[in-house]
């Protein structure tokens, strides 16, 4: 089964728009799959944290 892709602009900086080149370019990554490795991460780490808070009784925002 094929992945759904969306297609979107992105405005950057110059200085973000270089600044995630050279990190791709070090993991081998084009840039485009880096911005979404690195949204994954992030993702992975509020739900990780919004289900710790859940867990504990506690409200983070």
């Amino acid at each position: 089964m094929a992945t759904i892709r969306h297609v979107f602009t992105l405005r950057l900086s110059d200085e973000v728009f270089h600044k995630i080149g050279q990190l791709a370019s070090k993991e081998r990554r084009s840039m485009t799959n880096y911005i979404e490795f690195v949204l994954l991460n992030h993702l992975a780490e509020v739900e990780s944290k919004d289900q710790e808070a859940a867990n504990s009784g506690a409200h983070i925002e």
